[in-house]
């Protein structure tokens, strides 16, 4: 494996997400046929090692995880234990992509509070002060998207939208998502 090759396994590991081409050759200061050429010298080398990790490309980007074959050990060693109500609370923000705190509460109830603190404590949701200072912007981290092994999420109809009784329709599941649901 080449320096170049060793640098990108270092850059993908510390990113912890998945990266474009042009991003890893950013971070590697250098081309981008290079990076190109580093990256498929990297997943080369992944494909005929046994690893339990590999080089993968998502619509996003290249990451590198976990192999499908050890999830198991992440439910194992790393088991979370939510209720139903952090669970739908929890759906709510990924769904949303980003929602208010004082939105949150509305849709939910104020149990949203304990939930909130409780997936924060988990480290599947990051809440950043407002501009205005009156609450929270609430999004799901990379460890959610990881732990529980989606690359993205369809986006629900707008809350003022949902308020006003105007539901449109919600965007169908992208395949490999509702292939899942079976």
């Amino acid at each position: 494996m080449s320096q170049l090759s060793s640098r990108i396994e270092a850059i993908l590991y510390l990113k912890a997400q998945p990266l474009t081409i042009a991003k890893i050759a950013e971070y590697a200061g250098c081309e981008r046929d290079e990076a190109e050429e580093g990256l498929l010298d990297l997943m080369s080398d992944y494909a005929h090692r046994d690893s339990a990790l590999e080089v993968v490309e998502t619509p996003e980007g290249y990451c590198l995880q976990l192999r499908e074959s050890f999830h198991d050990l992440v439910q194992t060693l790393i088991p979370v234990d939510l209720g139903v109500g952090a669970l739908r609370t929890l759906a709510v923000i990924a769904l949303k992509g980003s929602i208010s705190q004082t939105d949150l509460v509305e849709l939910r109830g104020s149990g949203a509070y304990q939930h909130v603190q409780e997936l924060v404590s988990l480290g599947f949701v990051r809440k950043r002060r407002q501009s205005d200072g009156r609450s929270y912007w609430l999004q799901v981290t990379e460890k959610f998207y990881q732990y529980f092994q989606v690359d993205q999420l369809p986006q629900l109809p707008d809350l003022n939208t949902l308020k006003q009784g105007k539901q449109e329709p919600v965007q169908p599941l992208p395949s490999e998502l509702a292939d899942s649901e079976s």
